[in-house]
């Protein structure tokens, strides 16, 4: 007489929990990328020492993707992003079912004598550098749904490239932040050469700020090293020194100074691309020091 053994004693059953990647606050000004994880956990369930064949298919997320990155959102702001299947983030983590070539990591369980196992996998992100276009503001992108196809079944092969097994939905967000930031660089004031100071002496410099979008700043000068103002300034050479003054216009009518001086600081909004201002420079005709070379630091401050 034939034994008849019912259908789930052959069937093969998983759950699946993703937690959240949260990539915290994005410096996209730098160019240096940000990483986080998350954490894929399993268990299943079926035939003893069974091998299970998981194929956790990722797609593009709520945010969208590129043929280069997947992309987070904030409102019609974009963030770019991606997830690897490996530490050094050089394996797209894809699916079978989105139209870029990356698929989906193939993950292999092996039940035990009781016909139970489970596992985990992490899932490695980066948020790319250099997007310094990127508004300020929090951004999310959700897997869930059609985003998401796990799929898995008994079998000894360990391939992930088509739609194979009983089908699991779990759900995980990815987030990240964008502060406002800004970076400055400079170009130093050479005055040159010159002998008796009978007459002024005219150089210019430069101050770039690169500011995140709509970031508003202003850029202030400091007096250097032993200045008592915006044009009483000192380059020195041990006890002597050069007085010399710093402006915003080439007419050297509008000292460029600290917040301490009213109306001396310049103001801009930033756009995600380097602004430059120029740095107009004099040293008016004065009592001429000892022969030698004289030089000051001024400190650049840029508030947002």
């Amino acid at each position: 007489m034939p034994l008849l053994l019912p259908s789930t004693a052959w069937g093969q059953s998983c759950s699946f929990a993703v937690s959240g990647m949260s990539f915290g606050a994005v410096d996209t000004l730098s160019g240096s990328r940000s990483d986080s994880t998350a954490t894929m956990s399993v268990n299943c369930s079926g035939l003893p020492l069974q091998r299970i064949l998981i194929c956790p298919n990722l797609g593009e997320g709520s945010g969208g993707a590129t043929a280069t990155a997947r992309r987070m959102l904030n409102g019609v702001n974009t963030l770019d992003y991606q997830l690897y299947s490996d530490a050094g983030r050089s394996v797209i983590w894809g699916s079978y079912f989105w139209g870029y070539p990356a698929r989906s990591p193939a993950f292999a369980l092996t039940l035990n004598a009781v016909g139970t196992g489970s596992g985990t996998a992490t899932i490695y992100g980066a948020a790319l550098g250099s997007q310094t276009t990127a508004a300020t503001g929090s951004y999310l992108s959700a897997f869930s749904g059609s985003h998401v196809e796990f799929r898995y079944h008994y079998t000894t092969t360990s391939s992930c490239t088509s739609a194979t097994g009983t089908i699991a939905r779990p759900s995980f967000n990815v987030s990240a932040s964008v502060a406002a930031n800004c970076l400055v660089t400079t170009q130093n004031i050479d005055f040159g050469t010159t002998g008796v100071l009978s007459s002024s002496i005219d150089a210019t410099g430069r101050v770039s700020v690169t500011c995140t979008p709509a970031t508003a700043y202003t850029v202030s000068l400091g007096n250097g090293n032993t200045g008592t103002g915006p044009t009483d300034r000192r380059m020195r050479l041990g006890g002597a020194s050069v007085v010399y003054g710093l402006y915003k216009d080439a007419a050297r009518s509008q000292p460029w100074g600290d917040i301490s001086t009213p109306g001396a600081t310049v103001a801009g909004t930033g756009s995600g691309a380097a602004q430059a201002y120029t740095v107009y420079g004099r040293v008016p005709p004065q009592t001429t020091p000892a022969p030698g070379v004289y030089s000051d630091t001024v400190v650049v401050t840029v508030t947002y």
